[in-house]
């Protein structure tokens, strides 16, 4: 890992593990999918704006537009929905800890598409970050209730890892990296609001604003710190390091968002967790100093 690829690699965990915060100023007045309409049109526009301002080219012809409209289905419509209409079923807790899950569709999918081989020492590592996001989440996975809404919700994020992490091993391919980056990201946004704005309007009716400081900035930062920048610096770091040591992000976010809740919200560690986050970072130095994944 370059020292470019390794500072993006901290941005974006940064980035991705402060959203937690900010998305509970999304929760409230507005239904959850015309946040996420919102915060994907607003990322689309500001990032079609920056392209024409700089110069950054649009030209995608057929096949990146298509690809482009995949990224938009499964990355930025389907992926974000099923989250949060699974968070209506199980804590986020569990959602967290499914989603350390995400290193392992990532890595067969690259290896099956591409043919990215997992070393051992990978493996072995991914599995200890993933025990150590399960001793952080230990108190709501001991206490929560099992059942047909677990089961569901369970399912829901399941399918949301899948849908996030076709989009990732995408952005490995040959075509991916032909495409110019600016336009083919702004391009999905903008599929995917479009998408989200017809998933929201049928589920909720028209749309609905807070017209509130707090809910207005945590739109724009969510669009354009969260999207528009950390999912460029994402997309390369797949592009430099494989769809699989990239997904590690995955097991970091939530130690970030709980070290942030520590300082905001008077969050309290226990030994379980404290152990959680050792183990998390020992299992990332194992994997990402494996020569492949």
């Amino acid at each position: 890992m370059t020292g470019r690829t390794l500072a993006g690699f901290i941005l974006v965990t940064l980035i991705w593990g402060s959203t937690w915060l900010v998305i509970k100023t999304q929760l409230g007045i507005v239904p959850p999918g015309w946040s996420v309409a919102y915060r994907f049109l607003v990322a689309g526009l500001a990032l079609l704006a920056f392209c024409v301002a700089t110069g950054k080219s649009l030209r995608l012809g057929r096949q990146g537009h298509l690809f482009a409209m995949a990224m938009g289905v499964f990355q930025f419509a389907a992926n974000f929905n099923l989250v949060y209409a699974a968070e209506q079923h199980v804590t986020s807790g569990l959602v967290a800890v499914a989603f350390a899950l995400l290193i392992v569709p990532n890595a067969l999918l690259a290896w099956a598409a591409l043919g990215h081989r997992v070393t051992p020492r990978f493996a072995a590592g991914s599995v200890v970050g993933m025990a150590g996001v399960a001793l952080l989440f230990w108190r709501e996975i001991a206490g929560a209730p099992m059942g047909g809404q677990v089961a569901l919700g369970l399912a829901m994020t399941l399918g949301s890892i899948l849908c996030a992490s076709i989009a990732n091993v995408m952005q490995a391919t040959p075509l991916a990296q032909r495409l110019p980056p600016h336009g083919l990201l702004a391009t999905g946004f903008l599929y995917g609001a479009a998408i989200n704005v017809g998933l929201a309007w049928v589920q909720y009716g028209p749309p609905v604003i807070d017209p509130s400081p707090g809910y207005l900035g945590g739109v724009f930062y969510l669009a354009i710190v969260a999207s528009c920048v950390a999912f460029l610096v994402y997309y390369e770091i797949i592009r430099d390091i494989g769809p699989a040591k990239a997904a590690y992000s995955s097991l970091l976010t939530p130690f970030i968002a709980m070290a942030l809740s520590t300082a905001f919200e008077g969050y309290q560690w226990t030994i379980e967790a404290a152990l959680g986050g050792v183990l998390a970072i020992a299992g990332l130095w194992v994997a990402l100093t494996s020569r492949r994944a």
